[in-house]
């Protein structure tokens, strides 16, 4: 277990049968979402929604115990939301008010960590995920553990907030304090995966992590970057994106910067795409030609892989590229499908959507919209926004990203700006809307807005 003293607080009555025990099947219209950018593929898609009405918020929530840096979810009747105070909320979606809230340890003081740009405590980062059969939020907390920083892993029945499991989730690495779960979790075949990168700044001896363990907190395993000795770094960070599964139960991921900077060295699994198992057994693997010298420059891979239904894979980065891979066979160093540039003039980081042919990537300098053309396989940009810059979701046939405290609507065939709406203090450039329940949620510093979609 955790910390001694967790405590779990009920704030509104769960009556008898308003859950049935069991979550809803997903209909023809996203009322779930379960994961960041609806879980699994990661795609961003909300479906069967015909309108966002952004005239006015249906509610804003209270403010909560701690910053929000992950995705708000929706399973059944609940909109599920942790804090950096390593406490996770079920929210009532028809107002906005706490059915229950779990702190589930105390969190651990920024000014203990040798570098990091999260204050002033860090505790949940990474977005949960929900297992709608076994009814069971996952969540993984940083925590002051007898007075060690230390990761645990979570379960907790999503009626109550009352844990289910918990398991202490070993680092490469003794000292915990320079590793962040900033991804966020997602599930496989049974199995919670999750990731580790470093903090902001990337100090001590850190290594890229690609983990999963059983729903019952047994059989962990991991794949570990730049595992060589006197290698570190390569964090596994995404800006904040999931682990993308595949309709086979692959685990794709992209790789940061690693410690190897000199051309001609043997790969050291940083600044790339791997394709794991669910047990964390390499099956493939993407580098670019010149990742070593991308990691000399902090250019490195940042974005949740955006797979494709047709087979292919689109990943990038800061470096100015994108890349086109095929799934099952990422090619190794140097062997993608194509690489253009990715049109944004700027870092790309975080999840993506995938609508049809189009991927939507998450360019800091506003949204870029890539065309991919699968025979012959190849891709090129569309068009870039000038505004919305956080990692953007689709609904209502618009393109929905948040920057700058803003939510921005964007069109989707020529990424032109069709609203604007103050949303208030928003912690991060990460920060990533929602759908479900019949609402789009917004994520502030320490609250979350919603409004009607329908």
């Amino acid at each position: 277990m955790g910390a001694a003293g967790a405590t779990l607080v009920l704030a509104v009555g769960l009556m008898a049968g308003a859950h049935a025990g069991v979550a809803r099947a997903a209909g023809p219209v996203t009322t779930q979402w379960l994961g960041y950018h609806g879980g699994g593929s990661g795609h961003g898609v909300a479906v069967g929604i015909a309108k966002v009405d952004t005239s006015r918020p249906e509610w804003t929530s209270p403010h909560l115990d701690g910053q929000v840096y992950g995705e708000p979810l929706v399973w059944d009747s609940e909109v599920i939301v942790a804090t950096e105070n390593d406490s996770v909320y079920a929210l009532s979606p028809s107002n906005g008010t706490v059915i229950w809230r779990h702190h589930l340890a105390t969190p651990v003081p920024a000014a203990s960590l040798p570098c990091g740009n999260i204050t002033p405590s860090v505790g949940i980062t990474g977005t949960p995920v929900v297992d709608a059969g076994r009814h069971e939020v996952f969540a993984m907390a940083f925590e002051m553990s007898h007075g060690t920083p230390l990761h645990y892993l979570y379960g907790l029945d999503a009626l109550t907030g009352a844990t289910q499991m918990s398991v202490a989730v070993p680092t490469p690495t003794p000292d915990q304090r320079v590793y962040l779960n900033r991804s966020a979790l997602a599930l496989d075949q049974g199995r919670v995966v999750y990731t580790f990168g470093g903090n902001s700044g990337d100090c001590g001896d850190y290594h890229g992590v690609v983990g999963s363990v059983s729903e019952t907190g047994r059989g962990l395993a991991q794949y570990v970057v730049d595992a060589a000795a006197g290698n570190r770094e390569g964090a596994v960070w995404m800006g904040g994106g999931a682990p993308a599964i595949d309709s086979a139960g692959h685990v794709y991921v992209e790789s940061g910067n690693g410690s190897v900077t000199t051309p001609g060295q043997p790969y050291d699994g940083s600044d790339g795409v791997v394709e794991l198992s669910a047990s964390m057994r390499v099956l493939s693997s993407f580098a670019p030609a010149s990742w070593a010298q991308d990691n000399a420059n902090d250019a490195d891979l940042s974005t949740e892989p955006a797979l494709l239904d047709n087979g292919l894979v689109v990943a990038a980065g800061k470096s100015g590229m994108s890349y086109l891979l095929r799934a099952g066979q990422l090619g190794g160093v140097g062997g993608q499908i194509a690489a253009v540039p990715s049109g944004c003039g700027d870092v790309i980081d975080g999840g993506v959507v995938v609508h049809g042919n189009i991927v939507y990537l998450p360019c800091r300098n506003g949204t870029v919209a890539m065309k991919v053309t699968p025979s012959p396989a190849g891709m090129r940009p569309i068009w870039r926004a000038h505004e919305g810059v956080g990692p953007p979701i689709m609904a209502a046939q618009l393109v929905w990203s948040i920057g700058n405290g803003v939510l921005y609507a964007l069109a989707p065939d020529t990424g032109r700006v069709l609203r604007r709406v103050t949303l208030g203090t928003v912690v991060n450039h990460f920060a990533t809307p929602s759908v479900g329940a019949g609402l789009l949620l917004a994520p502030l510093s320490d609250q979350v807005v919603a409004f009607s979609a329908r």
